[in-house]
């Protein structure tokens, strides 16, 4: 399998993210992406000077061609705007009512320590582990304020916030888990070889150990947490929020910002319920919502759901979550007008205006998701996953699989910007090829699982062009691009630990339950290595925060 336009074909997401990384100009960089993506077709049909002369103009002509489809083709996008804009004015009248506020208040008096807050944004991230929009979203918007309070910058925040919500969908009850046992179900089907191999949902939970990049990357937010060592660009946003209590860069773009956008909340004593009710309401929606349409769907009682692992799957797959995220959001929206009506907070008049102001302060959001998914409907165009999965099919043996897996899968995710269509286009050729080279191994069928679930993720971690990238720097109020540039480090030094730990499994055959726990201390050792020697380099301290409160400024001990 090949892409006819070849190398071509990776040069308009590369383009892209190397341009938005330069430049920190993210929606600027992937409109030049997409044009760029349009001049390679344009080109490929010119013949006469006259045609030739003209590929600027048409390669714009299928730029926007791209940008507008991605608005209306897929409901699925269509959904994640429109529950984007309904969250932002969710979060815009919790704000105007003091909800922000009083939680921040309240949780400044126990959770009150930078390594605190990171422990309880971890925790709360793996709670949620049911989609990784909601997480970011609830996860981001709970623990924002009080993360200020402590002076934890936002690069931070958002990095926490980005490697939990999407490793730890791929292991629990998540429609990550339910697509990529669907895809598992569909290559056993097409390939022919149902029945000789264990069935989807077996061959996915013996890939769990397998997963090594996503169970390090949630382990590597607790190491970074717990010892406070930072290392790369990240050390330095946190020096800098230590010393300054500037959460941001100076001259950072933050994807939102509530004092800028919103100005002060309308109440002297802010009510606490005014942010746990409206909170309350979206998560019980989303949840409730998500079950009933699972239910539904899948046309399975609860009790079949207890008794049979086949009808929770079913249940799982049918489950309609991002239908739920926008059910939940307004109900979000709802609750907190009426609220702000019942306790004469805001008039009706005000409290619309509020829900407009929050929809524009996710409209940079939403323009950078949109020309995201956008530079995604190019690569598809251009075939780029299929060029580089042709090109790694060549060099695979079984020690060598689970890294050719994981090394194609991420430059496909990082170039495409999507865990989702990366997995739909490496499952189909992973799995069958490891079922080939292995002889039918149920073990290497799981190794080629994990691996492409631990690619997938990593390249979405590190690409500016990540839907769920975007939404974490959105929650987290912080710069897209700061965020993108401190979390690479980290993101590269996991998944450089993942290849050692797959290599060794690959030539010494060793157990992943013994391998995972080898990987574990190499990144303790690297966190503590890197961040001694980077520290001695910038002439700061390697462990900026004391363990103590953060609410005056701590001494560079």
């Amino acid at each position: 399998m090949t892409s006819e336009f070849g190398a071509l074909s990776l040069v308009p997401p590369l383009l892209a993210i190397a341009l938005a990384i330069v430049t920190r100009r993210a929606l600027l960089s992937l409109f030049i992406g997409i044009w760029a993506g349009g001049v390679i077709i344009a080109a490929d049909g010119a013949e006469t000077a006259l045609e030739i002369a003209a590929v600027p103009l048409v390669a714009v002509v299928e730029a926007f061609g791209w940008i507008v489809a991605s608005f209306g083709d897929d409901t699925f996008h269509a959904e994640i705007i429109t529950f984007t804009f309904l969250l932002g004015a969710g979060i815009a009248l919790v704000w105007r009512m003091g909800g922000s506020i009083a939680i921040a208040r309240v949780a400044t008096t126990k959770v009150d320590s930078h390594r605190r807050v990171g422990l309880a944004a971890w925790l709360l991230g793996l709670l949620w582990f049911f989609d990784d929009y909601a997480n970011t979203a609830i996860v981001g918007s709970a623990v924002k304020d009080v993360a200020d309070e402590v002076r934890m910058s936002r690069e931070k925040l958002a990095y926490i916030l980005d490697s939990t919500a999407a490793p730890v969908a791929t292991f629990g009850i998540s429609s990550w888990v339910a697509f990529q046992i669907g895809l598992i179900q569909d290559v056993y089907a097409s390939d022919a070889i149902e029945g000789e191999t264990p069935s989807a949902v077996a061959t996915f939970l013996w890939s769990i150990p397998f997963n090594v990049y996503c169970l390090l990357a949630l382990l590597m937010v607790l190491i970074v947490v717990l010892t406070r060592r930072d290392f790369g660009e990240m050390l330095d946003a946190e020096t800098r929020a230590r010393r300054t209590g500037n959460v941001t860069r100076e001259d950072a773009n933050p994807l939102q910002s509530m004092k800028e956008d919103l100005g002060d909340p309308v109440v002297d004593a802010p009510l606490l319920r005014t942010f746990l009710v409206p909170v309350a309401v979206l998560v019980i929606v989303v949840m409730g919502g998500a079950a009933i349409t699972g239910f539904q769907a899948a046309g399975v009682t609860p009790g079949e759901v207890v008794s049979e692992s086949g009808a929770f799957i079913e249940l799982v797959d049918n489950t309609d979550f991002t239908g739920a995220l926008v059910w939940g959001s307004f109900a979000m929206v709802a609750t907190a007008v009426a609220m702000a009506l019942y306790y004469d907070v805001l008039t009706l008049e005000e409290s619309m205006e509020t829900v407009l102001d929050g929809f524009g302060i996710m409209l940079t959001a939403v323009s950078i998701l949109v020309m995201a998914w956008s530079i995604g409907t190019v690569a598809e165009v251009l075939e780029t996953g299929q060029y580089v999965t042709g090109l790694a099919e060549g060099i695979v043996t079984p020690a060598l699989l689970p890294v050719v897996v994981l090394l194609s899968t991420a430059i496909i995710a990082f170039s495409i910007g999507t865990s989702w269509g990366t997995m739909g286009i490496v499952t189909p050729i992973a799995v069958p090829m490891a079922y080939e080279i292995g002889g039918g191994s149920p073990e290497l069928l799981s190794v080629a699982v994990g691996t492409v679930f631990s690619g997938a993720i990593f390249g979405d971690h590190c690409s500016p062009i990540s839907d769920t990238t975007i939404l974490s720097s959105t929650f987290a109020g912080a710069d897209h691009i700061d965020h993108v540039r401190t979390q690479l480090y980290y993101a590269v030094t996991v998944i450089s630990v993942s290849v050692v730990v797959y290599l060794l499994y690959g030539f010494l055959d060793l157990s992943p339950f013994v391998l995972v726990p080898i990987g574990a201390l190499v990144l303790v050792s690297l966190v503590y290595g890197l961040s001694e020697w980077d520290a001695a380099r910038k002439e700061i301290g390697a462990k900026p925060f004391a363990d103590r409160p953060d609410r005056e400024v701590p001494s560079d001990d």
